[in-house]
């Protein structure tokens, strides 16, 4: 029987070729956006998963209340946190301290610039990274040991049987021999810790010891029995910090500290998806905000239930073509519960064709969909048991779905009434046309979501930022910069004739405190030079810039943006004070007012801002013509004056583009999904229409003989459907008002959502729609009426 079934839905596909075109074209469309939402949700609840101690490894965080009253959560402690703990609390079996950086790194005569982490001798015996060669109880041991991964043993040595190999890392201008006492293999892709490097704590300890308890820096990881409550642990945590550190607290209660300090504990599996921890990532993968897989798996969802209201539409649209079929089944015998199996086994025929469909789907975009979403997912990750098993979930879902409620409706024919083509939906097709105002609306949504990023995302990387960012390169010198090394480049670069101006800035943003008066500010502090306001084109509002022909600069002046002055409520600024900058303890005076620029992204306000003279790194404006000739000329000078140094080198537009890369992903999503969205619900309207066209041939037929132009019969037909997409339109308006306004609200500086964005949406969705329908009305409409009353 299944077998008749499946040759009877086998001889309809081949009928009706282009039904079945657009039935296993949607489906597969959605069934390859579920798949590649449930690989993306499988990787990013799959991290660190693998380690053996995994429900027991916890990293130590803190709550720290500020002077405000205000909480943040912060994910990373100090040096002297892990072994305080695992001395006073018995229920902590070892620990592991985590600080990585950028060093200069010189292996087989080469030099490199990498990212090192510093680890405890714990390390590979609390995580469970395999080594290929070394113990990992011991092979941290040595304070000038190393450990690397096959990946960089490869890119230094050209092999990975590098055991008792050397390497030297750059510490304050001095290189220090390690020996490769381990060798790792590469880290997975669904690891929060990643590194290639590893380099012993103890080091670091013995280097550069703190004591102090007051610090956030690194990240310390301790491990429970298997017996411990980790929830009783958290108050003994503040017990040994409040009895070792109640001198050093005091101290910074003298100092003005009136906020306080709460240790917890996260639990590592906790760590990926959680981003409420503001925290220096110190060896950590960026975490993930959740909220992204839902958006996605939405999507998924949205663009699957367009295709399965295609399969309803469509199936229950062409049943009258069907009806004597049904009818003739109905008189031989049949019974309804036999015409459901048959539908149904029709619905996953379908579902079947386009499932295997929507897995050559999915091959074919892993590598979009990887760049898109960030990820390193393959097509291996396809062949697992859970997923296998959620895809079938999906298989069979998605032809329940589909099939069922036409099965039903069908099964439910008169044969009389069918036979004799007397039978019509009551309600005017009210399920259908539902249907098409629901899928319309969907995608009507997105398309104005995607004018809404794409708006955002061009003010984002169009706003003047205050500064001139074109053609300025920034060159990073490296750990040590010294003044006199400053000055001989700027020298050297200062004869070029494809140079501009040449300016120094301290690295980073670095923010600390100040007071004016009785109030305490925070603020952006920067060391700049004399050339580093005119090189970026920042307007000075008042007083004057730092000088040469002032020698007392460099040691008490000091200038300030305007929110700066805003903050301290000056009238007038010049010759005002701030004491104790950057930990001074002293006096300095504001010899000048910077005009505000967006040191920072259009994510966040213009905060308050202060610079000392100072140096760091090298910012050059170079002439426009040279460009090429100026960045060659930068290095040849770079590597004569710094030879063991990397040389490396960002121009600033595209630093500040970067600010934006996760803007620009959603945005290529957002516009990936629309299209899709768009695609899946044209065809299911092309073959609604024509459908309607076909049920209405005799119609036509009778209208153009009384004299009905084609373009009127073309309205006539276009008309119904064009109504609903309008209708789609008006309810989509106010969902994606708000989901606009609530996404906006993640940027200090933004776009208005103006009527403008929904009147063009609207625009293109009735474009699109009367593109889709027209086509089918018009060559309806051109049909001699003799031919279509004679096949009446």
């Amino acid at each position: 029987m299944f077998r008749n079934y499946l040759t009877i839905a086998f001889r309809n596909m081949k009928r009706n070729k282009v039904f079945s075109f657009i039935h296993v074209a949607g489906l597969s469309v959605g069934l390859a956006c579920c798949m590649l939402i449930f690989l993306y949700t499988k990787d990013e609840v799959s991290f660190d998963r693998f380690h053996e101690k995994k429900n027991h490894i916890f990293r130590i965080g803190v709550n720290n209340r500020n002077n405000e009253g205000e909480v943040h959560k912060i994910g990373s402690t100090n040096m002297i946190v892990g072994p305080s703990f695992k001395e006073e609390i018995p229920e902590i079996e070892t620990y592991v301290r985590m600080s990585s950086g950028m060093y200069i790194v010189k292996a087989n005569n080469a030099f490199f610039n990498q990212e090192i982490v510093w680890v405890d001798p714990d390390f590979f015996s609390v995580f469970s990274f395999p080594l290929v060669e070394g113990n990992p109880a011991n092979v941290l041991s040595h304070i000038n040991s190393v450990v690397i991964t096959e990946e960089m043993a490869y890119n230094y040595f050209g092999t990975t049987k590098v055991l008792g190999k050397t390497i030297e890392l750059e510490m304050r201008d001095q290189f220090e021999l390690f020996t490769i006492s381990g060798v790792a293999k590469n880290t997975p892709q669904n690891s929060s810790i990643q590194f290639s490097l590893v380099f012993p704590y103890q080091y670091l300890a013995q280097k550069f010891p703190d004591p102090e308890w007051l610090g956030f820096y690194i990240n310390t990881f301790i491990v429970l029995h298997p017996q411990a409550d980790y929830r009783k642990v958290i108050p003994k945590l503040d017990q040994v910090y409040l009895s070792k550190a109640s001198d050093e607290i005091k101290r910074a209660q003298q100092q003005g500290y009136k906020g306080s300090i709460h240790f917890m504990l996260q639990p590592l599996l906790e760590i990926h998806l959680d981003t409420e921890y503001g925290d220096i990532r110190n060896g950590l993968q960026n975490d993930s905000d959740p909220i992204y897989s839902y958006i996605l798996s939405g999507i998924a969802i949205f663009i699957l239930l367009m295709a399965c209201i295609n399969f309803i539409n469509l199936t229950t649209a062409h049943s009258l073509k069907r009806s004597k079929e049904i009818g003739i089944r109905k008189v031989v015998g049949g019974n309804r519960q036999q015409l459901i199996y048959q539908f149904l086994s029709e619905s996953f025929w379908y579902s079947f064709i386009a499932f295997v469909l929507a897995i050559l789907l999915v091959n074919l975009a892993m590598p979009l969909f990887n760049e898109l979403a960030n990820k390193r997912l393959s097509f291996t990750y396809l062949f697992d048991f859970s997923l296998v098993a959620a895809y079938i979930g999906l298989f069979l879902l998605t032809s329940l779905i589909a099939g069922f409620y036409p099965a039903f409706v069908l099964s439910g024919f008169k044969p009389v009434q069918t036979l004799y083509k007397r039978y019509s939906f009551n309600g005017k097709n009210f399920l259908t046309r539902t249907l098409v105002v629901v899928q319309f609306s969907l995608a009507a949504f997105l398309i104005m979501i995607t004018i809404v990023v794409y708006s955002q995302f061009d003010f984002l990387t169009n706003k003047d930022l205050g500064y001139n960012d074109e053609r300025l390169v920034r060159v990073h010198l490296g750990r040590g910069d010294h003044r006199e090394l400053i000055d001989l480049f700027k020298n050297e670069l200062a004869k070029e004739a494809s140079i501009e101006r040449v300016a120094t800035k301290d690295g980073g943003q670095n923010f600390t405190l100040g007071k004016v008066n009785d109030k305490e500010i925070y603020f952006a502090f920067s060391r700049i030079d004399e050339n580093f306001l005119p090189t970026l084109q920042i307007p000075l509002v008042k007083g004057r810039n730092f000088s040469k022909d002032f020698p007392g600069d460099g040691e008490n002046s000091i200038m300030v943006n305007e929110s700066f002055v805003k903050e301290a409520g000056w009238k007038d600024p010049i010759g005002k004070t701030v004491f104790n900058v950057n930990g001074n303890e002293k006096n300095m005076t504001v010899i000048g007012v910077v005009k505000d620029y967006h040191f920072l992204s259009l994510k966040e306000k213009i905060q308050p801002q202060l610079f000392r003279t100072g140096s760091g790194e090298l910012w050059i404006k170079v002439k426009p013509d040279q460009i090429p000739y100026a960045l060659q000329t930068i290095e040849k000078i770079y590597r004569k004056l710094v030879p063991f140094r990397p040389y490396e080198y960002a121009f600033m537009d595209e630093v500040n583009r970067k600010n934006y890369e996760a803007e620009e992903k959603w945005k290529q999503i957002i516009t990936a999904a629309a299209i899709l969205s768009i695609f899946v619900s044209c065809i299911g309207l092309f073959g609604l229409t024509m459908l309607s066209t076909e049920r209405r041939t005799k119609e036509i037929g009778i209208r153009k003989v009384f004299g009905a132009s084609s373009g009127q019969i073309a309205t006539l037909l276009s008309t119904q459907f064009l109504k609903m997409v309008l209708l789609s339109f008006i309810l989509a308006i106010p969902a994606a008002w708000y989901i606009s306004h609530s996404w906006l609200e993640n940027f200090a500086y933004q776009i208005d959502v103006s009527w403008w964005i929904f009147t063009l949406a609207g625009i293109l969705v009735l474009l699109i729609a009367l593109f889709t329908v027209s086509f089918q009305a018009i060559k309806a409409s051109l049909i001699d009426p003799a031919k279509s009353l004679r096949n009446e």
